[in-house]
Parts: structure tokens; C-alpha cells; sequence
């Protein structure tokens, strides 16, 4: 596949991370001649996160394969819904929805997320709440996979989400994963979205592929990203 014919690698990351948790990822793509754009998730709302990252699609003017990280999930799928740049979807530990779900409700279907009492909360100025991770908590909740000072740096750049974001429900014509294909990769020791949650996601999508990583955190796109490069490329080389 030319340059030319190759899809750009949209990346969007999730709730209490940035842009630059992809940067391991986006080394690698671009060690495979593939271009990449990591995406500045505002974290507000579901609807207003899916439209601007449909304003990004459509800035790029070719196909993409989306990649959403934990809450990005639900953007990347809203944004997919009747789409035709959006050529395949990669979950990274991230929230596949149905229609009407939100990423509240899939953290509590399976046992497992300890992310409720890491948080800290305080009202904003547009109304209701947001969250961050303690951060003195960060560390063991977000990315016990690695080093100290690169949680702690990763705390102090984190970008809160509102509570609206995690409570809006997809809001579809059609869920996309039921049309475009899509690949799944996460962690065995997410604290945030638990294993058995992304297992049951990726079946109902039928993913393409699964890649689960023993012993890794959430932050897998920062502590594994073979394995995220990995899955994005199979997604990539797939029509």
C-alpha cells in the first residue's frame, strides 16, 4: 500500500490523560511510513468531543483509522456513525458502546474499577463537575506499569473530564462496530476499565482481534506500545 493510499492514524486519548500519552505509539507508526495525529480531546461532553473530532476527520480529507484510549472509546465510536473516512476502529482499554450507553455505566457492568475513590471533584464554572486522579494516587491506579517520575509527570499534564462526559449515552442512527471493523488491546491489570469489561466489549463487536497484555495497567498506550502499534497496524492493513 503507497503512502498515498494508506489511511492517517487519528489517536485520541481519554479521560485524566494528553495528547503526548500516544508518543511511543506515534514513534512507532511513523517508523512504519504511517502518518499519525494524536487529537486534544476537550473532555466537556460526548456530543460536543465527537463533533470537533469530526472536524478534525474532515480537516485530514482522507480515510482514518480511529484509536480511542479508555473514554475516548465512546468518542471515536460516535464520531464513526455514519462516517465514510472512518475506515476501521482500534479500542485501546477503551469503552466500545451500544447505543444509549455510557462509559459510567460500562465501568460498574463487571467488577474490578477502583477508579471511583481515586478522584477528586470540584464544579465548574459551565455547571455540575469534573475529575481528576488524586495524584497521589495516580501512579497505582492509572499506570502502576510505570516509573514513578513518569507518573508523576503524566499526573500533574492529566486532563480532567466532566461528569456530563462520562454520563452522556451514545447517540446513534447505527453503532458503528457494527459495520466497520474493529481491534481491541488492553490491559490484564486495568484498575480504570476492567479486563472482563474490554473482553465483553470486544466479543459483542466481534473484534478482528484482541490482543489482552499480562500485567499491564490503563496506560497501556504509554507502558505497551508494541503491542498498541501492533494492533493499530493489523487495523491498518485490513480494507
Amino acid at each position: 500500500m503507497s503512502t498515498a493510499q494508506q489511511p492517517v492514524v487519528v489517536l485520541v486519548h481519554g479521560a485524566f490523560a494528553e495528547s503526548a500519552s500516544w508518543n511511543r505509539v506515534i514513534r512507532r507508526l511513523h517508523g512504519r511510513g504511517l502518518r499519525a495525529v494524536a487529537v486534544a480531546n476537550p473532555l466537556r461532553g460526548l456530543p460536543e468531543d465527537a463533533a470537533y473530532l469530526c472536524d478534525v476527520i474532515d480537516g485530514i480529507g482522507r480515510p482514518v483509522v480511529l484509536v480511542g484510549h479508555s473514554y475516548a472509546g465512546m468518542v471515536i465510536t460516535q464520531a464513526a456513525a455514519g462516517n465514510p473516512a472512518v475506515q476501521s476502529l482500534v479500542y485501546v482499554a477503551a469503552f466500545a458502546p451500544e447505543q444509549g450507553e455510557s462509559a459510567l455505566q460500562l465501568s460498574g457492568k463487571f467488577e474490578g474499577s477502583t477508579l471511583g475513590a481515586a478522584l477528586a471533584a470540584y464544579p465548574v464554572a459551565s455547571g455540575g463537575n469534573e475529575f481528576r486522579i488524586a495524584d497521589d494516587k495516580y501512579h497505582h491506579q492509572f499506570c502502576a506499569d510505570l516509573a514513578a517520575d513518569e507518573a508523576a509527570l503524566m499526573a500533574a499534564t492529566q486532563r480532567p473530564v466532566t461528569e456530563r462526559a462520562l454520563t452522556d449515552g451514545l447517540n446513534v442512527n447505527e453503532v458503528p462496530w457494527r459495520t466497520k471493523p474493529s481491534w481491541f488491546v488492553y490491559g490484564e491489570r486495568d484498575l480504570n476499565i476492567p479486563a472482563e469489561a474490554v473482553r465483553f466489549m470486544a466479543e459483542r463487536a466481534s473484534s478482528r482481534g484482541t490482543r489482552e497484555v499480562a500485567g499491564a495497567s490503563h496506560a497501556i498506550a504509554a507502558s505497551q506500545p508494541d503491542a498498541v502499534a501492533g494492533t493499530i497496524l493489523d487495523a491498518v492493513g485490513t480494507p
